[in-house]
């Protein structure tokens, strides 16, 4: 049998399933009481229906805070992971992935932030062949999600790399930032870039920068 049959016959057996479910809750309701009906239509249904938004407000806090549990169970673990890593390449994909996971925020990150802004600049500065345009990107676009101006200038000027998916990865760093000094330059980009996506990527940073 192969998936597609399986999952059809899995979807067969549930319908079955539910048309008898619902006949047998007809024969049930047909036999029973006319007080025992109107007290299920009056008293029960209305405290199940209670209960049932009770349980999805409940819900709701709750599963919010599994969640941030969960993150930052992650989190401290890829950081422990960031801290012991010797490789650097290794070490670079942790970090990407830290930040990711973390929604390119530094909440959390905060001891790491200095090691993470030294790998970042680094391999913005020596990944230089056209096999490591990605590299650089990313390296640009994650430096602005650590909040620390000092980068801009270096930003700026990686507005100005051969490669479109760097200038667009930068433009998305400084609109992280919020980088107004950077302005002018993104203006430029928006308005004279060849590439699409760098224009688009400019635009939206002068629209966070007027947010």
């Amino acid at each position: 049998m192969t998936e597609r049959d399986a999952r059809g016959h899995a979807t067969l057996t549930s319908i079955i399933v539910l048309i008898g479910l619902v006949v047998a809750g007809v024969w049930v309701w047909k036999r029973l009481s006319p007080d025992t009906q109107a007290y299920i239509v009056d008293q029960a249904v209305p405290m199940a229906m209670i209960s049932l938004a009770l349980a999805v407000i409940l819900f709701i806090p709750i599963r919010a805070v599994l969640r941030r549990r969960a993150t930052s169970q992650e989190r401290t673990k890829l950081l422990s992971l960031f801290e012991r890593e010797t490789v650097q390449d290794k070490k670079l994909e942790m970090a990407f992935a830290l930040l990711e996971m973390n929604g390119y925020r530094i909440d959390g990150l905060e001891a790491a932030v200095p090691a993470l802004r030294e790998l970042f600049i680094t391999t913005l500065q020596r990944a230089l062949g056209d096999k490591q345009h990605r590299i650089r990107g990313m390296a640009a676009s994650h430096l602005g999600a650590l909040q620390d101006m000092s980068v801009v200038p270096l930003l700026v000027k990686a507005l100005e790399d051969d490669h479109a998916y760097v200038r667009s990865c930068a433009a998305l760093g400084l609109g992280r930032l919020r980088a107004t000094e950077a302005r002018e330059r993104l203006q430029f980009v928006m308005e004279q870039d060849w590439d699409q996506t760098a224009r688009s990527r400019a635009r939206e940073a002068l629209e966070r920068m007027r947010g």
